[in-house]
């Protein structure tokens, strides 16, 4: 079984090939970071250009790279949300178009759901109930995976994610985009008990986090210091900062894993590719004895190959998606895409 996935629910177009639902074939990335970087940002208007544009090339190079053509794909899996409108109309337009002219069920993918899942291709089929935190630039989410499948949110963030208060906060300081990287690598030369940064909501119940009053408390302990004319060592602020926004990643994620009795923690999305995230949530999981499963660093990023291997498992549960299925920018984590069953 051959499953073609696409992403491109934000500023990457990336197409990947999975076999029998563990094994990639091709996991090709197609980045619109320099496109984006003199912004500081994403772009929603110049990302969904740059999609129609980089689409076919991407799907070309992973066929080329899996060493099949269209005509041995079994499926082909699309994300449909959330994401940006534009950005996610050009991936769900091509992924119908191939579906219709190759006449292979087309299956529509949660990229959330996505960030989870594709922890299979190099930890094995995922073997629910467990608890995942999916961490991204638009998203802090610590959700049950239970043994229907079905995912249900135990906690989120209630303002900022964690890479936007990343990216922001790498702005103020002048770092640039993407801000999350620039942090991490700056932050590992620096003191992260530097400043009292806060770590809020961590004395209330509950798994819910908010990060921006942590990313004002930042802003504010910067521009005092400037006011004063004491200098501001650069390094400092980033690990001070990053060390309070891995606090209540970790605190939060850890206390729901053992309240709810959960063995297994799996962490995803891009911001787990985070070193301090990665160490830190290691040592927690062994001391509370949690299992961690975090996949490799290529496959915390959006990448094709989790939306293949997603959209493999529904394939091999005999389910797809109708043809209309429509791009859905705000979809949530524990809604399934639209679905139904093969006759």
């Amino acid at each position: 079984m051959l499953v073609l996935g696409i992403e491109t629910s934000c500023d990457e177009t990336a197409v990947g090939i999975v076999e029998d639902r563990t094994t990639m074939r091709a996991n090709v990335i197609a980045s619109q970071v320099e496109l984006h970087a003199p912004y500081g940002g994403v772009v929603p208007e110049v990302a969904a250009r740059a999609h129609l544009e980089q689409l076919q090339p991407t799907i070309d190079e992973a066929l080329r790279v899996s060493g099949i053509t269209l005509q041995d794909v079994d499926a082909v899996a699309v994300t449909s949300g959330p994401g940006l409108a534009g950005a996610l109309l050009v991936g769900v337009a091509g992924a119908k178009a191939l579906a219709l002219a190759l006449e292979r069920p087309l299956i529509g993918v949660n990229h959330l759901r996505a960030h989870v899942e594709v922890a299979q291709l190099e930890h094995g089929l995922l073997e629910p109930p467990l608890l995942a935190l999916v961490v991204s630039g638009g998203h802090t989410s610590i959700v049950r995976l239970d043994i229907d499948g079905g995912f249900h949110q135990l906690g989120s963030t209630l303002d900022d994610a964690a890479g936007e208060a990343f990216d922001k906060i790498a702005r103020f300081l002048g770092l640039g985009y993407p801000g999350g990287p620039r942090i991490d690598a700056l932050a590992r030369e620096g003191d992260p008990t530097a400043h009292d940064y806060p770590r809020p909501m961590l004395d209330q119940p509950g798994y819910d986090v908010s990060l921006s009053g942590l990313k004002t408390a930042v802003v504010r302990d910067l521009r005092r210091l400037e006011a004063a004319g004491t200098d501001v060592v650069l390094p400092d602020v980033a690990a001070s900062f990053q060390e309070a926004i891995v606090d209540v990643l970790v605190a939060r994620t850890v206390a729901a894993a053992v309240t709810e009795e959960l063995g297994t923690v799996v962490l995803a999305g891009g911001v787990a590719a985070n070193s301090r995230l990665r160490e830190r949530m290691t040592a927690a999981c062994a001391e509370a004895d949690v299992r961690l499963i975090v996949p490799s660093i290529r496959l915390c990023t959006d990448n094709g190959a989790m939306v293949a291997a997603t959209g493999a498992n529904r394939f091999a549960a005999g389910l797809y998606s109708p043809l209309d299925i429509v791009a859905d920018p705000g979809l949530g984590l524990d809604e399934p895409v639209q679905l139904a069953r093969v006759p």
